[in-house]
């Protein structure tokens, strides 16, 4: 009978490398509670209309890459791709804004689109997000784009930059979106396939195409930052204004655009060159439109989100990664599994990390399993052991083991840990 192995696009995430996923998770988490930032836990399954009004019908989200299925009872049901949508969703569902506005929120949980697997990208991904709901502020936006710097510096990911882009509001993008088509249909086979079908329906995905034949074009197309309205574009120059107070190191991108339709303004993107081809760290925006969009009373929002598999990959890069948590295995020579599980729970009790391998009683067998599965140390007790009141502390790494008074083992290992 064959094996059943995972499906294409997915992975296993085994230890020791889980211990990363952990060191990667609880830095977010600090991250979010010194910026003051809630978390926020949402299905995994939407309706499927509320990607198709809020994240844009045109999109390559929607159009090409979202597993979409019907349930039971004939509803459209679709596995988020995404976390922005189904937060703002929420926003209105409980109408978080009478408890105060802005709202800040955060997520981590996994995503589901169907595309090409690829280094740092697969078809269930893990992301991170943080949304700011209910200000319209150029300070907000500033507060995130440093919030997520702030993540990647405390993971120690030095090679960095911030691109930056404003792509205008509903009032001044439809002026800029004509002269874009206007500019662009002339050249219509000079396109790659997916820009041809983006040109009438989402013209303004057409800047962000990584095809290497549409460049030249692209490289004379009109960019947004011409088309501003002035509202927009005083609220561009105050981003830009303090993120430079701030002395945070940024360049304008006049194409980046992003990826989603309920995308306004402010647009930003962090990348890292220790990522190669695939560079981007973290991505988003402000959405002053989605929730209105979506049902819910005008609201302005802004927000990130970010991928933990390219994070992990420049983190196994790094020398100083994180040590290994400080455990501790308990070893028995002879017929004394009830010491050695006594022994056990006791440290299991007082915070430090224990195992033992039951019903093994040779040390040999033991040590070579403490020894594989990575224990710095071992407790060792014994016919011996036991009548004087002692045990055998075992240095997995240099060799060395002494032996010390069984009251005294607890304070011994607490130092170690």
């Amino acid at each position: 009978m064959n094996k059943i192995i995972s499906p294409r696009g997915t992975q296993d995430t085994l230890p020791p490398e889980t211990e990363l996923w952990q060191y990667f998770e609880e830095i977010i988490r600090s991250v979010a509670r010194d910026f003051s930032y809630e978390e926020i836990r949402t299905p995994i399954f939407e309706h499927s209309e509320l990607f198709q009004r809020g994240v844009g019908e045109e999109t390559d989200i929607v159009t090409k890459e979202m597993y979409t299925f019907s349930d039971k009872g004939g509803r459209s049901i679709t596995l988020r791709p995404e976390g922005t949508a189904p937060v703002a969703r929420a926003f209105i569902q409980h109408n978080l804004s009478a408890q105060g506005l802005p709202q800040k929120l955060y997520y981590v949980g996994p995503m589901f689109r169907y595309e090409r697997p690829q280094a740092g990208r697969y078809r269930q991904h893990y992301q991170f997000g943080f949304e700011a709901l209910g200000g319209k502020e150029p300070e907000l936006d500033v507060e995130i784009i440093l919030l997520s710097v702030t993540i990647f510096q405390k993971l120690g990911i030095s090679q960095f930059k911030v691109l930056l882009n404003s792509i205008g509001c509903s009032r001044c993008r439809p002026q800029f979106l004509e002269t874009l088509k206007s500019f662009l249909r002339p050249h219509l086979l000079e396109l790659c396939g997916d820009c041809q079908r983006r040109l009438e329906l989402n013209p303004m995905r057409v800047l962000d195409c990584k095809n290497p034949s549409c460049q030249p074009l692209l490289d004379r197309a009109p960019s947004p930052d011409a088309y501003l309205c002035s509202e927009c574009r005083e609220h561009f120059q105050e981003v830009q204004r303090l993120l430079e107070a701030f002395k945070l190191d940024f360049q304008i991108e006049p194409r980046l655009v992003r990826g989603l339709d309920y995308y306004t303004r402010t647009v930003f993107e962090v990348i890292s060159p220790e990522l190669g081809a695939q560079n981007s760290l973290c991505g988003g925006g402000r959405y002053d439109d989605l929730i209105e969009a979506i049902g819910g009373h005008s609201t302005p929002g802004v927000g990130f989100a970010g991928g933990f598999e390219r994070a992990i990959l420049v983190l196994k890069e790094k020398k100083d990664l994180p040590q290994p948590r400080f455990r501790v295995f308990v070893a028995c020579q002879g017929d004394h599994g009830d010491a050695a599980l006594n022994i056990t729970m006791m440290l299991r009790k007082n915070g430090i990390p224990a195992d033992m391998l039951s019903g093994v009683k040779t040390l040999s067998a033991q040590l070579k399993h403490a020894s594989r599965r990575g224990f710095p140390c071992v407790v060792i007790i014994g016919e011996e052991e036991l009548k004087k009141g002692t045990v055998l502390l075992k240095d997995m790494a240099s060799g060395e083991q002494k032996e010390l008074p069984s009251r005294d083992l607890l304070e011994t290992l607490k130092e170690k840990v």
